[in-house]
């Protein structure tokens, strides 16, 4: 199979279960954010040079991909596409905790970047909120499977403490936003 088919040329595409749409579709939309969430978390795996975030981002990763094709198909469960697992929100939620036990309690908001790694994770979570906002607009027309959107708010969540542990284990400082207000005389 050739990686061009030459559908796409006149601006539509065709979906999982055969319809077409155009690619300025909401559902597009949802599933290209998702995909690209998922390139991002790629990123940060790669950067992930002790290996420790690597098994929950991979986790993260496959999940994103039912998710992705949760979205793509207009009838999931004609087109034998796996059902999202709600219980993978409850995964996400068990490493936070986990990750928040190594790191001093946040007293202010955080300028993002840091180690490689922690900048990467932290863009992540940036996609993976857009992603979310994508799927929302998606729900006012469409139906999505229960617990996603739950899931991706919860990944943000998880993202933005993995960013923080990443710079903490890589011994890169975490920088406090200051209003500029208070740096004035």
């Amino acid at each position: 199979m050739k990686i061009y088919t030459r559908g796409g040329d006149e601006g539509e595409t065709g979906l999982i279960g055969g319809d077409r749409v155009g690619k300025d579709d909401p559902r597009l939309a949802a599933y290209g954010a998702v995909d690209e969430l998922n390139a991002q978390l790629g990123l940060a795996r790669a950067l992930d040079e002790s290996g420790e975030l690597a098994p929950a981002l991979v986790t993260i990763q496959e999940t994103l991909f039912v998710i992705g094709s949760q979205l793509a198909a207009p009838r999931p469960e004609e087109a034998g596409i796996p059902p999202f697992e709600p219980e993978a929100t409850g995964e996400l939620e068990g490493w936070i905790d986990e990750m928040e036990g190594e790191l001093p309690p946040l007293t202010s908001f955080i300028l993002p970047g840091g180690s490689p790694q922690g900048a990467a994770l932290q863009l992540a979570r940036t996609v993976c909120r857009r992603a979310e906002r994508e799927v929302v607009a998606l729900s006012r027309s469409a139906e999505i499977a229960a617990g996603i959107l739950v899931y991706l708010n919860r990944l943000s969540d998880f993202l933005f403490v993995a960013a923080r542990l990443a710079n903490r284990r890589a011994g890169a400082v975490e920088r406090p936003w200051t209003p500029r207000a208070e740096k004035q005389p």
